[in-house]
This record gives structure tokens, sequence and C-alpha cells, in this order.
């Protein structure tokens, strides 16, 4: 199975190209579908209303759902260094997806009635009852493509299609983005000309500006100019 290190290469261009291009209880289902995405910045009016029809949509069902949050936490499971996929909210933001972007609907659903199909054919339950070792044994059958057998190849598509959904809603969450490490733009300070050039071109700060821009207890304060 592909952990968390090989899955940095695919969310980077599943995130790109992937998702983006291309039964559990009750009350987790719930909470999942009011976990509030914040509105993005630049959103225009009618994109903020379209979001919220979208999420007061339903789309997945319970059982979809649990089934969809045990596979995330196979994909990205929880290590010393970060959460699962589920702690991330992958579940809800496929839940979002296929609403936003149907053409998921219909190859998603599919292929998780064929994994329980497969799971109760081979051990007779449903994916999500059976055991983790079972679990693994199936997801050993889909989650190679080029090694997968003719009687399997939907089921890889699906895990194909799923493994995209998962990287994508990980690596562009909080927690996510923390694991891959990336800062972004973030403020830093200024402490000045060093000492020793000042001192070679014969310069020096006057009062003022030593008193108001330079003071250490006020690095990473906004700084308010007159």
């Amino acid at each position: 199975m592909n952990r968390r290190d090989s899955l940095r290469a695919i969310a980077v261009t599943g995130i790109s190209t992937g998702a983006i291009l291309t039964g559990c209880k009750t009350e987790e289902k719930e909470k999942a579908a009011e976990t509030p995405a914040p509105e993005l910045f630049g959103q225009t009016p009618e994109e903020i209303e379209r979001d919220k029809k979208i999420k007061a949509e339903t789309f997945l069902t319970a059982a979809e759902l649990k089934t969809i949050t045990v596979l995330g936490d196979w994909i990205i499971p929880a290590d010393e260094k970060s959460g699962s996929a589920s702690d991330a909210g992958v579940p809800a933001f496929i839940e979002f997806i296929v609403k936003d972007q149907p053409r998921h609907q219909t190859p998603l659903r599919g292929g998780l009635r064929w994994l329980d199909l497969k799971a109760f054919n081979t051990y007779g339950t449903s994916f999500t009852d059976s055991s983790k070792e079972q679990q693994l044994a199936l997801l050993e059958l889909i989650a190679y493509p080029e090694e997968v057998l003719p009687e399997n190849k939907q089921g890889a598509a699906f895990f194909s299609q799923l493994r995209n959904l998962v990287a994508t809603g990980f690596y562009t969450s909080k927690i996510g983005i923390a694991d891959l490490g990336y800062a972004g733009n973030q403020p830093n300070s200024w402490d000045g000309v060093p000492d020793e050039v000042l001192k070679q071109y014969g310069l020096a700060y006057d009062e003022q500006t030593l008193n108001e821009c330079l003071k250490n207890e006020d690095r990473g304060k906004m700084m308010e100019w007159k």
C-alpha cells in the first residue's frame, strides 16, 4: 500500500491534475456534513450562494461515508508526524467534491458497491465489517493498476479515483499542508542595516528610527507609520 511518503508525489500531481480536474453512525455523518468550510477570499456572491447550496445537499449515504472514511485512513494513516485522512476532514471534502463535480458520483458510488460486493463474495461481510487483515488483502488486489487482474479492473479504477480525491483533500487541509512542511509567504522581521556596514560608510540611524522601528520587543507587531 502507498503510505504518506510516497503520497507526497501523488499529491503534487493529484492536486493539479487529479481530483480537481478529473453504514457509519448517523451522528458521524451529520458532524461531517455540518463542518463549515470557510468562504474563500475573492469569491463572488454567486459563488458563495452556490457553495451554500451544495453544502446543504447530501449525496453520500451513511454507509458510503463510513467506507470512504475507512479507505481514506488506509491511504493516509495517522503517524507520529500528523493525523490521518479522516483527521484532516477528507470525508467531508469528498462529500463536497462529488456534489460540486457530479462526474465523480457514478464512478465513486459504483466503486463502493463493487468493493462491498467483492468483500461479501470473499468474506461474507461488507468491506467495513471485514477485519483489518481482510480489508488490506482486498485493497492489495486493486491498489496497483499495473498488476491488477482483469476481473478487478473496475475496483482498481475506483481506488485510483479515490486515492486522488483523498490525496487532494488531505494535502490541501491544514494538517496536510503542515505535513508537507509548506510555510508559504510569511511576514519576516528586519533588524536594520548591520552595525559594521553603517560604520563602514560613516552612517547611523537617528534616535527616532531606533525608537520606533528597530526595537526587539516590537518584532512581529504591525508597525504604525507616521
